[in-house]
């Protein structure tokens, strides 16, 4: 368990998109999005979406416009929240934000700007309000998505059919460059802070996904006389592998002018150039040992580690050296479980300590 110090307060997109700031001449209260359980309720007007906080122009008249697809919004940015935590839960920096940031502050920006960390955060937000966006299409909770994406397969051979909707990626794609993009395009795209998260955006998006096949069956007594089958996209974790190999490898750069045009460049003739399917940054990462309030960056004092592992979670390389401590916690489990006619399962609860070690 990580220690509770580590777990971020995020408000919707606090690890997403650097949102310009808040509409300014406002008297109406600021809702965070996260904290509210369902939007679908609350947003039957367009002054309700003027009081989202956080939200540029755009971004408002998207809402105001397409009101049933925010709780899509807030949906995708938990799951990049989630698959983000998951990706980096044994490294230094696990994804964690200062406790009480508030990143739609006008004053206040994404913590980590320019690192590849903030790279990751921008490509897997991206990546999770078209993901998100899509799934609700397919559902039928959005009015204005579209009809069914045709599948574009047919299959002659007999007790087989496609049917049912497939997922339409490209309506959450677009979605998510209207969205996601729109605060950095907003006040032009001048500066390389702008320019490399746009890049990192799109590069999330282009995520290749080879879609599954779902298939029902149909027939007497549960016979499989005819299936009907869709098609549909894999799950968040594959975006979120993906863009860890991504961050691994991805390319520093710096700005470069070519004649009329500000182009990010590799910052060294070594690096191998960059595809639109790569993260970029502008910034070397700090090493995430101490705590700097400043930047956002919790430290690693208190964090559990492992003291058998060599890797990133090992206690030598995560507690940076300090050392650790080791104590003793009980532990609690199911045991001697038995399945009793008819029809449920008995545990025990059985107690024992392990050793648990944490970084100086």
């Amino acid at each position: 368990k990580r220690d509770r110090k580590q777990q971020p307060e995020l408000c919707l997109f606090a690890v997403a998109m650097r949102v310009a700031g808040q509409k300014r001449g406002i008297s109406t209260p600021k809702k965070h999005l996260a904290k509210q359980p369902s939007l679908r309720g609350t947003l039957q007007d367009s002054s309700a979406c003027e009081g989202l906080k956080g939200l540029a122009e755009e971004q408002v008249r998207i809402c105001q416009r397409q009101a049933e697809a925010m709780d899509s919004v807030k949906h995708g940015a938990e799951l990049a929240i989630e698959e983000c935590q998951h990706q980096f839960h044994n490294r230094r920096w696990n994804c964690s934000t200062l406790q009480g940031l508030q990143v739609f502050a006008p004053n206040q920006t994404l913590t980590l700007p320019r690192t590849r960390e903030s790279a990751f955060i921008h490509a897997i937000s991206s990546a999770g309000v078209a993901f998100a966006v899509t799934r609700a299409c397919s559902r039928g909770e959005l009015e204005k998505c579209g009809s069914c994406l045709p599948h574009g397969l047919s299959l002659s051979f007999p007790g087989f059919q496609w049917s049912g909707c497939s997922d339409n990626l490209s309506y959450g794609i677009a979605f998510s460059q209207a969205f996601v993009d729109n605060p950095e395009r907003s006040h032009g795209v001048s500066s390389s802070r702008a320019l490399m998260n746009l890049h990192n955006n799109e590069a999330g998006r282009k995520v290749k996904l080879v879609p599954c096949v779902e298939c029902k069956c149909h027939g007497v007594s549960g016979s499989c006389e005819v299936r009907t089958c869709w098609k549909v996209m894999p799950p968040f974790r594959k975006v979120g592998n993906v863009l860890k190999e991504k961050f691994e490898g991805a390319t520093e750069v710096h700005p470069k002018r070519v004649g009329s045009r500000k182009l990010l460049v590799p910052k060294s003739s070594r690096f191998k150039p960059y595809t639109a399917h790569d993260l970029v940054y502008l910034v070397a990462s700090p090493d995430f040992c101490d705590r700097d309030t400043h930047s956002g960056v919790f430290g690693t004092s208190g964090r559990q580690c492992n003291r058998t592992s060599h890797a990133m979670d090992g206690c030598e390389l995560l507690c940076c050296g300090r050392g650790f401590r080791t104590a003793q916690a009980e532990m609690v489990e199911r045991c001697s479980c038995k399945f009793h006619w008819c029809c449920s399962v008995k545990c025990k609860q059985c107690h024992h300590l392990v050793e648990v070690h944490t970084c100086r």
